[in-house]
């Protein structure tokens, strides 16, 4: 064998290295993720606040390893394996991963307090596993192996070891590992992955190429372009998921799906063969925008699950469009950490607008709609057909430039006009062929489509979303979701909804203004509590409730009663006590006392055994805020209770069975517990709104369940035992997971 074919059988063997390490650093990468948020939610509540900050540090300490990698990179491969591997052994002084015991949390904001928590717990290891992904790849450019002309075949690998380790996690880990555990086995691969990354470092054959002789960097324009190609998919992935979980349909976990969508693009962007899915998917972006993307405001209601498949059907061909041209614009090895530093730059700019941008700006999810217009502007298209494409030659094509979007965004009037305020469908039906007929000829005219296609979600919902955020109190949004007001004329009731959840009714009628509606109705298990609770605590009783809602639970209090309510978003608060939206706490309540705050952390600091009766009833839409639902929350509820108090808890939920989860806490505890799944009957009235409900009592004796039973005036009859599961064990801080209690649908 010959030198130079030595030299060649070593870089064939070195391909599978380089594929293992960068595969493990990035299933290591996506596996510390949530990993760490379920560490951090008892100490930090379950705000989706926290996970829009998480994100962003995230991205950011991404960004900072393709910077460190784009840096080091230019050194002589020695220096390159002596600072990287130094700098693993500085992480590795961290480990077990763990949330770090740092000050600062009274005086310093939030948000900064939570930066700095997550930096001092996972900052090292994060920063240097995130650079490996480049940096290996660099390395491998300079190995002796045919396939090192074009190492982008291993950001495949990358995405691939990132898809593995989010469906892994949910699946895989949480369900049958502790966090001490989990924490433990990530240290574990942490070391195997400095290993891979010291053996790797002997395989380069070649130092890197001097400067005088590199292909010359990128220019401006280019990075710019790299960098808008990576924003617009990472912040699409973002309000797609938004979208679907508050605006569409709630489901566990369905945030996995879009995220996992987004890595598979990448994958079959950047792998080998790649290039023809590609091509499919710039051909078909323009026609699915339009055909799925134009209906994104008007994504609610019967046809919901329908539009969330839509919504991701599209962000995956739209996604690949966009990655696949990314792809086919890299550069060559020389400049391959420069351009995953933009990649990634772009990756933090898109992540910063959807998750911390535009709740402060919007009170709908019109992220959502922006972004689809930004991708419509940046997918190279082609005209449909040649005759289409001779339109737009020479000065003809400038008029239609301007002409066609004017006469797009008039004709989209005219369709809300009378499709969506006049409901007349057959009247609106030539606009809508208007604007179709402009967006279709303008296909290849990447800004002239964009506009069409702009119009087009304009009449079929975007006028009427625009003119409900310029009523006055109509919606609101927050970090915790977007609220939305409604007044039901025909049936005389005003609705609060968050999300595609109902969080609130009041009638209208005056004389029933102080009825308590929906869960809460005459006979359900909450009304039964506060019926028998004079009964059981005198006329004094201490009442505390977590989740605030429209303040229906007000309108339960007696004369002589003392009330609390812990609710962590401050526009509920304003909502529920406008007396132009809401009266039940102005009539029934009007001294109150509300406690801002993650209910948990907040009835940890109220003084030991205040209360009668705590109900819970905190969930967002169909989301398990799960830090509240542990063996350790459930211990701060029986602090906060009087030895014979009485704990509520409502688990109305469509996709998640929580009664075996708190059968087996109960049990732990010593607790007696019952459940009432209460189906009021509706008379059909104006005024009256009535819904079905489960409710959870707990109580610390036998006794005290009689008490409450027969006080409600249900008996036992009424209340039924827990369901429970003999394998299921308690959920706690350590050890949760719902994918056991996955209602069958």
């Amino acid at each position: 064998m010959t030198a130079a074919e030595g030299a060649l059988s070593r870089g064939l063997a070195a391909r599978p290295l380089f594929i293992a390490t960068i595969f493990l650093g990035s299933f290591l990468l996506f596996l510390i993720q949530p990993m760490l948020g379920r560490m951090a939610l008892p100490t930090l509540g379950g705000a989706p606040a926290v996970w829009n900050v998480a994100m962003l540090f995230y991205q950011a300490m991404l960004l900072a390893g393709y910077v460190y990698a784009h840096a080091i990179s230019r050194m002589a491969q020695r220096r390159q394996t002596i600072v990287h591997l130094a700098v693993f052994a500085v992480a590795a002084l961290t480990l077990p991963i763990s949330l770090a015991d740092i000050g600062g949390r009274e005086t310093l904001p939030p948000m900064l307090w939570l930066l700095a928590l997550l930096a001092a717990s996972i900052g090292p290891v994060f920063f240097v596993v995130a650079a490996q992904a480049p940096l290996m790849q660099s390395w491998y450019a300079r190995v002796d192996d045919p396939a090192a002309a074009d190492p982008y075949f291993l950001y495949a690998a990358s995405n691939a070891g990132s898809l593995l380790a989010l469906l892994a996690y949910p699946f895989a880990v949480e369900p049958y590992l502790r966090l001490k555990e989990q924490a433990w086995l990530w240290s574990g691969g942490f070391v195997v992955l400095a290993l891979l990354v010291a053996f790797c470092a002997r395989r380069p054959a070649r130092e890197p190429v001097p400067a005088a002789e590199a292909a010359p960097p990128a220019t401006r324009r280019e990075r710019a372009v790299w960098t808008a190609l990576a924003a617009v998919p990472s912040g699409l992935l973002l309000s797609t998921t938004t979208h679907l979980t508050t605006d569409i349909v709630a489901v566990p976990l369905l945030w996995v799906v879009p995220l996992g969508l987004y890595l598979v693009t990448f994958i079959v962007a950047f792998s080998m063969g790649g290039a023809l899915f590609v091509k499919q998917a710039k051909m078909a972006s323009p026609i699915l925008l339009l055909l799925l993307g134009g209906y994104t405001f008007l994504a609610q209601g019967v046809f919901a699950l329908l539009m969330a498949l839509t919504n991701l059907v599209l962000l995956f061909v739209v996604a690949l469009a966009l990655h696949g041209h990314l792809a086919e614009r890299r550069p060559p090895p020389s400049q391959l950490t420069d351009f995953y530093l933009w990649i990634s730059l772009g990756g933090v700019i898109g992540g910063f607008f959807s998750a911390i941008v535009a709740p402060l700006v919007f009170d709908w999810v019109y992220e959502h709609p922006i972004l689809l217009v930004c991708a419509a502007a940046l997918i190279p298209a082609k005209p449909l057909t040649k005759r289409i494409g001779k339109l737009w030659q020479g000065r003809r094509g400038l008029v239609l430039d301007i002409a066609l979007p004017l006469i797009a965004l008039v004709a989209s009037w005219w369709v809300h006009t009378e499709l969506i305020l006049a409901d007349r469908a057959e009247t609106a039906a030539p606009a809508l062929g208007i604007i179709a007929l402009a967006a279709v000829l303008s296909i290849g005219r990447r800004l002239t489509f964009a506009a069409c296609f702009g119009a087009l979600m304009l009449g079929l919902g975007g006028w009427q979303a625009i003119a409900i955020s310029r009523i006055e109190l109509a919606r609101e949004r927050s970090f915790f979701g977007i609220y939305t007001v409604k007044a039901d004329g025909e049936r005389l009731i005003r609705l609060l909804e968050h999300g595609t959840t109902l969080h609130g009714v009041q009638s209208l009628i005056p004389d029933l203004q102080s009825e308590p509606q929906s869960y809460y109705a005459k006979g359900s298990g909450i009304a039964e509590a506060f019926t028998a609770l004079p009964n059981i605590a005198g006329r004094f009783a201490k009442v505390g409730y977590v989740g605030l809602g429209a303040g229906s639970l007000s309108c339960f209090a007696k004369p002589g009663q003392g009330w609390s309510a812990f609710e962590i978003d401050p526009v509920v608060v304003r909502i529920a006590k406008d007396e132009r939206l809401f009266t039940y706490i102005s009539r029934c309540t009007p001294d109150l006392r509300i406690v801002m705050g993650d209910a948990r952390l907040s009835l940890a600091k109220e003084p030991k055994h205040t209360y009668d009766l705590i109900a819970i009833d905190a969930f967002t839409s169909d989301a398990i805020p799960m830090h509240l639902m542990t063996e350790e929350a459930f211990k701060v509820y029986a602090g906060a209770l009087k030895p014979d108090g009485v704990l509520m808890v409502h688990i109305s939920n469509r996709h998640i069975d929580l009664q075996p989860v708190i059968a087996a806490i109960a049990s732990d505890m010593g607790w007696t517990a019952r459940v009432r799944d209460h189906t009021p009957y509706d008379p059909g009235l104006p005024g009256i709104d009535y819904s079905r409900s489960i409710w959870v009592a707990l109580t610390p004796t036998e006794m005290r369940m009689q008490d409450l039973m027969y006080g409600g005036g249900a008996g036992p009859a009424g209340w039924a035992m827990l369901r429970e599961r003999p394998d299921l064990q308690p959920w706690t801080d350590d050890f949760a997971s719902i994918i056991p209690v996955l209602k069958q649908q």
